[in-house]
């Protein structure tokens, strides 16, 4: 399985951004489809997640301000992130899991900053 993530750049307090991740599989076989992120200086941690036929999850920094969806058609997840904060800087990685294996995507850049 690979992952392509896209849709990082700088963006100001308050702004939106919406990063997108396309898996080379078809998705409706992806038990878990997530999104996690490593700020500088800190470990890579939980974001969201969306898994079949369950309701998504998100890291309670995120909650209220990002969405999760997926795009059967194009096989992509995206993360929605709205009145973004200069926390959320962060490369961010798309997640995959399949039969037990976690694949990662190459990650894209957000900065959040005025």
């Amino acid at each position: 399985v690979q992952l392509q993530a896209s849709g990082g750049g700088l963006v100001q307090p308050g702004g939106s951004l919406r990063l997108s991740c396309v898996v080379s599989e078809n998705i409706f076989n992806i038990a878990n489809l997530g999104w996690y992120r490593r700020a500088p200086g800190k470990q890579r941690e939980f974001v969201a997640i969306i898994r079949n036929g369950g309701m998504p999850n998100f890291a309670n920094s995120v909650k209220d301000r990002f969405s999760i969806s997926k795009d059967y058609a194009k096989n992509t997840v995206y993360l929605q992130m709205n009145s973004l904060k200069p926390d959320d800087t962060a490369v961010y990685y798309c997640n995959a899991r399949a039969n037990g294996i976690h694949y990662w995507g190459q990650g894209t850049l957000v900065t959040v900053s005025s």
